[in-house]
């Protein structure tokens, strides 16, 4: 194997680790509820500290990456992974649980780093396809984990799921160490702190009501406060970066077409693969008595999520060669095409497992192309020195698309009541319609997207 072949192995890695620990704790939130004993709401924190923990440190991490090298902070991050996993392996209460999630929250940072040491050191008829594949293993991570979870929860315990990751965070870290290369490529400048403080504050705020509204009521003074705090911070983050001799995040970067576009499309898309991903498993495992569900296991249900995986594993590694020959603009044009349809297929047919089988996989290709084409737009959009710091914000756009999904179907499933409490299917379809209909916004927002992005180009004022 080459040295790039290497480098990018333990990128993979990396990515794949983060991408599982994302996606397996969700199913397996119930049976960690019961056996350590918490609360619903304090037990939903070790998804909204996660979340809240990498909104926060991923842009300023893959700033710091473009600074004082990529390799470190990968190291660095990938690190923090393995203690966090090590904290929450060893926990026997919510609270040290929590503490442990929100250590792993550091691990946002690995896709943009990965990103950045690719553009570093792959040549450029490897780049797309590398980056593409790095892209896609963040869908394919998330079906994996989704499906792991059943055997680990049915056969050994909740210990597990953090035991296995913290092992290969290790193994990862080492290999990281030795294999890949110093950062040749580094930005001489000063951290812009009081641009990180008002960025995390409106991320903070804006996350954290999208993650509790459901609880505590979409009108309540909590949620409508920290939507309105978020905003305001945000607000004065962007007027802070525009007058600042040394930005965090160059604004005339982010209002380049191919930037601000493509970080739009991510948050749309990253609605719909979150949808995805929370409400096929959760349908498939409601009561045979209910009409639609399928009254299967959690394991049985990760099984259906296989073709969105293994779809994704094959469209992957084809993004550099989509991108020489169709280029990323059309590649993402497709793939929301093609997510949109998944969506209204599974709204109109789902009493049979083929349908959702075939939903998946058509959905699996969409959100594979999607992923692969928005990572090589930004890369191609921006100067090598901004590519940790544009790479994460996009990052950051998926991970506010991701929670709107889960904020806004756990809303359509909870105002759509059947017999017994649980969720009609009504609530169900609705759902998908709105992720087919975010798909349709961002196939929308793709034709923005400039067709051929200049690899380099300088910011624009």
């Amino acid at each position: 194997m080459s040295r790039t072949g290497f480098v990018l192995l333990v990128l993979i890695m990396g990515a794949l680790t983060y991408s599982l620990l994302q996606s397996m704790l969700a199913p397996a939130l119930p049976q960690i509820q019961t056996e350590i004993g918490a609360s619903a709401d304090a037990t939903s924190w070790l998804m909204t500290g996660y979340l809240l923990c990498a909104s926060v440190t991923t842009p300023i991490l893959g700033r710091l990456g473009d600074m004082y090298g990529k390799k470190r902070l990968f190291v660095f991050t990938i690190g923090m992974l393995a203690v966090g996993s090590l904290v929450c392996a060893l926990a026997d209460s919510v609270g040290l649980m929590i503490i442990g999630r929100v250590i792993q929250g550091f691990g946002g940072a690995v896709f943009p780093l990965s990103f950045g040491i690719v553009r570093d050191e792959f040549p450029p008829e490897r780049r797309a396809g590398a980056i593409g594949l790095m892209s896609a293993i963040m869908g394919i991570g998330g079906g994996i984990g989704i499906v792991v979870t059943g055997p680990i929860m049915d056969h050994l315990s909740y210990h597990w799921l953090f035991w296995i990751p913290m092992v290969t965070c290790l193994v990862t870290a080492v290999a990281s160490w030795f294999l890949i290369p110093d950062s040749p490529v580094r930005v001489k400048a000063r951290i812009h702190w009081l641009g990180g403080a008002l960025m995390s504050l409106g991320l903070v705020g804006v996350m954290l009501a999208l993650s509790k509204g459901e609880s505590w009521g979409w009108g309540s003074v909590n949620t409508i406060g920290l939507f309105v705090a978020g905003f305001v911070f945000l607000g004065l983050w962007v007027f802070a970066e525009s007058r600042a001799a040394e930005p965090l995040v160059d604004m005339r970067v982010m209002r380049l077409r191919g930037v601000w576009a493509t970080n739009l499309g991510g948050l749309l898309v990253g609605f719909s693969m979150m949808a995805g991903m929370l409400l096929v498993p959760r349908f498939l495992q409601m009561p045979e008595s209910t009409g639609y569900g399928f009254g299967t296991t959690v394991t049985v249900s990760g099984l259906y999520v296989l073709p969105q995986a293994f779809a994704m594993l094959l469209i992957g590694p084809m993004a550099g060669v989509i991108d020489k020959r169709f280029g990323s603009k059309l590649a993402m044009v497709a793939g929301c095409v093609l997510m949109a349809a998944g969506f209204v297929f599974l709204a109109t047919l789902h009493t049979s497992g083929w349908h959702i089988l075939v939903a998946m996989f058509v959905f699996g290709i969409g959100i594979g192309l999607a992923m692969s084409a928005m990572a090589n737009l930004i890369v191609g959009a921006v100067p090598v020195e901004q590519t940790g710091i544009a790479t994460g914000i996009n990052t950051i756009a998926r991970t506010v698309g991701m929670s709107c999904a889960s904020a806004i179907s756990t809303t359509l499933l909870t105002a759509n009541p059947g017999p017994g409490g649980l969720p009609a299917e009504r609530g169900f379809v609705l759902t998908f319609v709105c992720a087919a209909v975010a798909a349709v916004v961002a196939l929308g927002v793709t034709f923005v997207v400039p067709s051929r992005a200049k690899p380099g180009a300088r910011p624009i004022a």
